[in-house]
């Protein structure tokens, strides 16, 4: 039980459990920030004009990159 809730995935991806952490948050924060950004856009549209879908266009680079890297079964086709 426990090792299908932390191991299971992260081995899936071909990854231990601390570099599926350390990636998945970084993951996170990047969206954070991009959430942020996108907030302050909302309130002043002169600032932060494309820095929201630049970080979702980079994640997503970044998450298929891995996804293909791993030799993954789920990589790139099966997620667009």
């Amino acid at each position: 039980m426990l090792s299908q809730l932390f191991l299971e995935h992260p081995q899936s991806v071909g990854e231990t459990y601390l570099v599926h952490q350390r990636k998945a948050f970084g993951f996170g924060l990047s969206m954070i920030a991009a959430g942020l950004a996108c907030m302050v856009h909302g309130l002043i549209p002169a600032m932060f004009l494309h820095t929201g879908s630049d970080a979702v266009s980079r994640l997503h680079h970044r998450m298929l990159m891995r996804r293909a890297a791993s030799g993954s079964p789920n990589a790139i086709a099966s997620r667009i």
